[in-house]
This record gives structure tokens, C-alpha cells and sequence, in this order.
């Protein structure tokens, strides 16, 4: 385990349906010096979740109403995904193998050494700073494409799957001048020179994409 510390803005949400494992856990991440709050459930957490939080959650498996794997599941779906490490007294081969597949950070047992969970924590607590740059990018990126038009959009859409001027003005419908002079205008709101730097911005952004099945 590296001797990383804490970032002083970052907190460990502990979820678990259990009161005394919850203050057995919150006091060993509390003496290393990490921010912790607990919640007694799932939807307890959800309640409180906004943009502004960071760091990751640790959650039990099994909880009522919401358990942990639907906790991750609706966490994935917001616009705050924190990084998950699952801790739980119940574990089997297939459940750890869907969390995993979910995106969870690591799935442990409660009675796993403390090492291997602060491990899990500084990887989780890695994970969540590097998908945050990634949103503040595509933010930033998404905000200089909004300055195209919905034409310009449509001409960079081609563009970026490689048609050539002639192929985009058949598929639009629209002369090869306008397809050029909708180019031009592109290159100089984006201010980049090439098709291989409208592409890799594109891609940051996360623009066209085909949506995964």
C-alpha cells in the first residue's frame, strides 16, 4: 500500500444497514485521517448525493429495499458517479464478477485485512479524481461545439467518420461549396487545422458514438 494521503476535500461514504459495523468502520478510516459520513441506507445516500461530492462510497451487499448492487447501479446513472468498493459478510463468485462488470473499485469481505481495504480506498479515491478531469474536459469541450451550428454539427458528423466533401454534400443534400465554407467555419470556432485534431476532440467530448448494446 503506498503512504499516499488523503485529499483533504475528498470523504469515504460508508453505507451499511449494520449501526456497530458502520462504527467500527468510520473510526478506523476516521484515525487515518480520512473525512467519513454513514448512512444506514442506500437510499439515505442517494438522498444526499450532489455534483459537489467527492471521493467513494463503501457499501455492504446485502441491505433492504435497496441493496448494494442496485445502489451502484443508480449511483452509475447520476451525474456524480462515485467510485464503489463493496465490503460485505456475503460474498460469491458471481456477485463479485457482476460488480466488477458494474465498475466497482474491489469487492471485499468484512473480515479482509485493513490494509487490503484503505488499498481499495486510495485506488477508488484515484479513479473518482481521474473520471472528474474527464467530466470537467468533456464539459469544457462540449461547450466549444455548442458554438457550431446544427449544420456544422451534421458536416462534422461525416467528418469525423472520415467522408469525403463530395460523399457529405450527396448525404445532405447541399452543394460542395457550402460543405467546404461549413468546414472552414468548423476548423476556426474549434481552432484546430486537421481532421485528426477534430476527431480526437470529438472523441474527448464524447460525440457520435455509437451507444454500446
Amino acid at each position: 500500500m503506498t503512504d499516499a494521503s488523503p485529499a483533504p476535500t475528498t470523504t469515504i461514504y460508508i453505507v451499511d444497514d449494520d449501526a456497530s459495523f458502520l462504527r467500527s468502520v468510520s473510526r478506523l478510516l476516521r484515525a487515518v485521517g480520512y473525512p467519513v459520513e454513514t448512512f444506514m441506507s442506500a437510499q439515505d445516500f442517494l438522498d444526499r448525493l450532489d455534483s459537489t461530492m467527492t471521493g467513494c462510497v463503501v457499501s455492504d451487499l446485502q441491505m433492504p429495499e435497496l441493496d448494494g448492487m442496485e445502489l451502484q447501479a443508480a449511483l452509475s446513472r447520476t451525474a456524480n458517479p462515485l467510485p464503489v468498493i463493496f465490503l460485505t459478510g456475503q460474498g460469491d463468485i458471481p456477485t463479485t464478477v457482476r460488480a466488477i462488470q458494474g465498475g466497482a473499485v474491489d469487492f471485499l469481505m468484512k473480515i479482509a485485512p485493513k490494509e487490503k481495504l484503505l488499498d481499495a480506498i486510495e485506488r477508488a479515491l484515484e479513479r473518482d479524481r481521474r473520471e472528474r478531469e474527464t467530466r470537467v474536459r468533456q464539459r469544457d469541450l462540449r461547450g466549444q461545439f455548442s458554438e457550431l451550428s446544427e449544420r456544422e454539427m451534421e458536416v462534422l458528423g461525416h467528418v469525423v467518420r472520415g467522408r469525403m466533401n463530395k460523399e457529405i454534400a450527396a448525404d445532405l443534400d447541399i452543394n460542395l461549396r457550402t460543405v467546404k465554407l461549413h468546414r472552414t467555419n468548423i476548423t476556426r470556432k474549434l481552432k484546430v487545422q486537421s481532421v485528426a485534431e477534430l476527431t480526437r476532440l470529438a472523441d474527448e467530448a464524447g460525440l457520435f458514438r455509437t451507444p454500446k448494446k
